[in-house]
């Protein structure tokens, strides 16, 4: 008996070894799952990891291209749409009609429509010679007959700012009073009054044939006693350009041109047309000061720009603003202004002291004016196809001036 008992002890501690070595072989095996598992989910997390880094990355890529297209696409030009109708015109027009279309020339006192069929310009500026002795009927009639005998319609222009400068409403037989300031409007019934008179002025002068109305002044003097104050609003550069949006605005619905000036800001320097005039102020007086009307104005798609004789010596110390190439660079670069650039008239006193042999005309073009305003016209024309006939202006420059041009004139229904 003893011995039997003995030998089954012996059995069973076999047994319990053989569990417990089974055990240790499973648990290892068991291990081994556990931890390849954890691998293969780690590798599975890094994969989900990197997936997700490179959608971030490929999205930020995408994001970072968008950006950058935004940022360098050229702002559409004002006119753009009308360009393929201007280039399709262009095409049949010769050089002596191009470089017609570039002038706003003085109102001829006789033989006007021989001019506009011998010279074909781009458009009339009437002053207060032109209106004396009229009446609505016999200007509409005239003006209806120049539109009638030009091959291109014509932009014709006047000066109704009101207050000092009145061409038309001087005259009784075109309104019994003539227009206020905007400084005596405004001290009437404000913002709101201004914007109703100019309403009244374009009707007006749309029902005597005009289409252009050289005004806003977007010009911001500081002295009371300042050559263009009393033709200013007169309430710093702010308001000044509340003002000018506003006015540009209120002409575009009632479908008449208007024309911001005095580029690039007048300030409180003397008359230009008896004398020269040099700007002494830094560039950051115009940067915070006079570009301010300028760039609302251009926001509120302003049609055009006239640039004035003085001379800014921040921007050009050699040249007149309207004959520098660095002037017009700034509104047409940092002001980003794509619409008509037009010179004040070239027969001005501070013009012709820094033109050599006359060619005030030629520097224009060169400057970068898409327009000259001309009490010179047939003369300052020749001078510009002399100039591209010996190769000092090219025909690109006129075309690229033209073709604006001529957008222009589809924009405001001038060229039907």
């Amino acid at each position: 008996m003893k011995s039997s008992n003995k030998g089954s002890k012996i059995l069973v501690f076999i047994l319990i070894a053989l569990v417990i070595i089974a055990g240790i072989v499973v648990g290892k095996q068991i291990l081994q799952v556990q931890e390849t598992n954890k691998e293969n989910n780690i590798q599975s997390i890094n994969t989900s990891v990197n997936t997700q880094q490179n959608q971030t990355n490929t999205t930020n890529n995408i994001v970072e291209e968008q950006t950058n297209e935004i940022v360098n696409q050229e702002p559409e030009e004002l006119f753009s749409q009308y360009y393929d109708k201007a280039e399709q015109l262009m095409k049949n027009m010769t050089i002596e009609e191009k470089v017609g279309q570039m002038f706003l020339a003085r109102y001829p006192e006789n033989n006007v429509i021989q001019e506009i069929k011998e010279q074909n310009p781009g458009g009339y500026i009437l002053f207060g010679r032109d209106f004396e002795n009229e009446t609505k009927q016999s200007i509409l009639q005239e003006l209806t007959n120049c539109q009638e005998n030009s091959k291109i319609g014509l932009v014709l222009g006047v000066d109704e700012e009101g207050g000092t400068v009145v061409r038309v409403s001087a005259y009784k037989a075109f309104r019994n009073t003539k227009f206020l300031s905007p400084q005596q409007i405004w001290a009437q019934g404000q913002l709101g009054a201004i914007l109703k008179d100019s309403t009244e002025k374009s009707t007006l002068l749309k029902s005597i044939g005009l289409n252009m109305n050289l005004t806003p002044v977007a010009d911001v003097p500081t002295k009371t006693n300042s050559f263009i104050y009393k033709r200013a609003y007169g309430r710093g550069a702010e308001k000044t350009a509340i003002y000018v949006e506003e006015l540009i605005k209120t002409m575009n619905q009632d479908g008449m041109i208007s024309t911001m000036k005095h580029f690039p800001g007048y300030g409180d320097n003397v008359d230009t047309h008896t004398g020269i005039a040099i700007d002494e102020r830094p560039y950051s007086t115009f940067e915070t000061v006079d570009f301010l009307p300028f760039k609302s104005g251009i926001e509120a798609k302003g049609p055009t720009i006239l640039v004035n004789h003085n001379i800014v010596k921040c921007m050009d110390a050699e040249k007149p603003a309207s004959l520098s190439e660095k002037v017009h660079e700034i509104l047409r670069e940092e002001l980003n202004f794509s619409g008509i650039i037009m010179t004040d008239d070239l027969a001005m006193d501070a013009v012709k002291s820094y033109v050599e042999n006359g060619e005030a005309a030629v520097q224009a073009v060169l400057a970068g004016n898409d327009m000259i305003i001309s009490s010179n016209f047939a003369e300052q024309k020749q001078e510009i196809l002399n100039a591209i006939k010996n190769k000092k202006i090219s025909e690109d420059i006129i075309n690229k001036a033209v073709k604006r041009i001529l957008a222009f004139k589809y924009a405001y229904n001038i060229i039907k």
